[in-house]
């Protein structure tokens, strides 16, 4: 007779899982921390790099790390939110001056060109890369990072990364971006779950022949220790203003799809991406009302009293397991009944194809979507194979 499973016996697997995850989370060591393996390489360059407050081995910053090994450190690159990550989700960041140590901050998300002047490339042999991402398609860190390899291919400058964990590396789903809705938003082929590093990311992109006229950067990765893709890699700084724990990174792959309707997810309030809600959406008991506060100044629904859904209640198990889930956003789109006007153009650049929004507003389910990319998410796993660094 085969033995079974007790509800209680399930309970106790899941959560020992968990607790197996989350103890093997403290144990990776991320690229920055292996000191001896990029020292040597970086030892007597003129070394610009692109980081943010992610940017940390355990208490000190990559770039005071790197000051302390004596290494030249002439620029720093910030991205959006700012090399301190406080500005607003697409806010334009000037460049200015590192108050700590003196070094010119060079902003490449200053609404003007992408990537760095050509004056800072002049006086520079070297990028380095050190930046938490998420892991989402749409996450525009990994977009700043290709532009920074784009000019370092095009001017013969070393490039190099040192890796972190992706908190969302365990799935990969969603539809692959169309390229006719490349944007600073989605740049790359991918789906909107990737499942890389953005050290793999740069592997692939070199090898794919994904940067500008089909150049190749000179490129190294520093890889991370003791993480695989199924390692539940708790991130220690919130990655950026709206994403302020773990719950709203899990949710983040299927609640983002609302920046592109009226519908609020909860920017101005402390649950972001953790929520949604409108005005008009009746019959829901949850409300929330989104003010001003930094980080979200302006955020859709001002002051105005939302009602709709918390998803805080939903386990990071679940939230894991759906990968982009459109349950939320047809949802929205159903209760509040206003046609042609709850998605704006930008749905198309987050989700990437453009027949997705006729499926919802033709009354198809969710899953019935996803299995429409569930063939293209399988050829990216096999494209991506050779660019793996760690196991799946």
């Amino acid at each position: 007779m085969k033995p079974t499973l007790t509800r209680l016996s399930v309970a106790f697997v899941m959560i020992s899982a968990i607790a197996i995850a989350a103890s093997a989370s403290t144990d990776v060591v991320v690229g920055a921390s292996r000191t001896d393996r990029y020292v040597p390489l970086l030892k007597g360059k003129r070394i610009a790099l692109m980081s943010n407050h992610t940017g940390m081995v355990d208490s000190v910053h990559t770039l005071d790390l790197m000051l302390s090994k004596g290494l030249n450190v002439t620029t720093i690159f910030s991205p959006e939110h700012g090399f301190r990550g406080n500005a607003d989700a697409g806010e334009h960041v000037s460049s200015s001056v590192d108050k700590k140590t003196g070094i010119p901050i060079a902003s490449l998300y200053d609404g003007k060109k992408r990537g760095p002047s050509q004056q800072v490339l002049d006086n520079i042999d070297v990028i380095v890369v050190d930046i938490q991402d998420v892991g989402l398609r749409y996450y525009t860190y990994y977009c700043t990072m290709l532009d920074l390899m784009n000019s370092a291919a095009a001017n013969g400058k070393q490039f190099v990364v040192l890796d972190r964990p992706n908190p969302n590396g365990m799935s990969v789903d969603g539809p692959i971006l169309d390229m006719k809705y490349q944007s600073g938003v989605g740049r790359l082929p991918i789906p909107v779950l990737h499942g890389m590093t953005l050290g793999e990311l740069a592997l692939m992109a070199n090898g794919e022949g994904w940067l500008k006229e089909n150049r190749k950067a000179d490129l190294t990765v520093i890889p991370c220790e003791n993480y695989t893709h199924q390692t539940r890699y708790q991130l220690p700084i919130p990655p950026s203003p709206n994403l302020p724990d773990m719950k709203s990174v899990y949710l983040y792959p299927s609640t983002c799809f609302f920046e592109a309707t009226p519908v609020s997810l909860g920017r101005g309030t402390d649950m972001p991406f953790t929520v949604y809600g409108h005005p008009d959406m009746k019959g829901y008991r949850f409300s929330f009302t989104p003010r001003s506060r930094p980080g979200a100044k302006n955020p859709p629904q001002l002051d105005k009293k939302c009602f709709g859904r918390d998803l805080r209640n939903v386990s990071d198990e679940e939230a894991i397991s759906m990968g982009v889930n459109l349950e939320y956003i047809i949802d929205a789109y159903r209760s509040l009944n206003i046609g042609d006007k709850f998605f704006t153009s930008f749905f198309e650049k987050l989700i990437g194809r453009g027949d997705i929004r006729g499926m919802i507003e033709r009354g198809m389910t969710a899953d019935e979507i996803k299995s429409t990319w569930a063939d293209d998410v399988n050829r990216f796993k096999r494209q991506r194979r050779p660019y793996l660094l760690y196991a799946e």
